[in-house]
């Protein structure tokens, strides 16, 4: 296994991210993720989710108020105040979803929903780590980061606009030359809805 020491650090390529690594400590991340597991999964992916504060409707690809679910579990609500707090968020993060990801699950390139979310996007990586890939939307341009336990990722303007993001669905990945086996990675998502939508 690679260690950290010999990890390129995230790119500076793309404008507008932001990582920030050992954002919780060991012991917030052990809390946290015990409080995830007790609650319950929707399963109707490939993956497992949790959805607090608006449902997301992956079939419409999209969320509206119709969609709230009520004010998020203090354990979670504390982390998106603490966004807000801390001056990474304009407002407290309104919309949170957790994904599990076991070894060989990814997501596909995406943009979060724009006429749903506003901006910043931040998400927290808990267990495993990971390589996110970054793909610009015009220029073809690819870009590959180590997202750490326990770091958080933050996507404004160009980052949340015009770059897709992805992880792909593999059971470890390459990276300087060694091999970074996956275990469970639990992902917390977070965004501000624009309440328009």
């Amino acid at each position: 296994m690679v260690s950290t020491e010999q990890i390129i650090a995230p790119s500076a390529a793309i404008s507008g991210l932001t990582y920030l690594p050992n954002y919780i400590t060991a012991a917030q991340e052990a809390d946290l993720l015990e409080a995830i597991d007790t609650q319950p999964w929707i399963t109707e992916l490939k993956r497992r989710v949790q959805h607090y504060g608006y449902r997301y409707d992956y079939k419409t690809r999209g969320v509206s108020q119709k969609d709230h679910l009520g004010t998020p579990p203090e354990w979670i609500q504390s982390y998106a105040a603490g966004l807000h707090q801390r001056g990474l968020f304009p407002q407290i993060p309104d919309q949170i979803i957790v994904n599990e990801y076991e070894p060989g699950q990814g997501i596909s390139a995406h943009i979060d929903c724009v006429p749903c979310f506003g901006e910043p996007i931040a998400s927290l990586s808990l267990g495993s780590a990971c390589i996110m890939d970054s793909m610009h939307g015009k220029t073809g341009e690819k870009q590959s980061m180590l997202l750490e336990p326990r770091s958080l990722i933050i996507l404004s303007g160009e980052a949340r606009y015009q770059w897709k993001h992805a992880i792909a669905a593999r059971k470890s990945d390459r990276l300087n030359g060694g091999l970074i086996p996956r275990m469970r990675r639990v992902s917390l998502t977070f965004r501000l809805m624009l309440h328009t939508s």
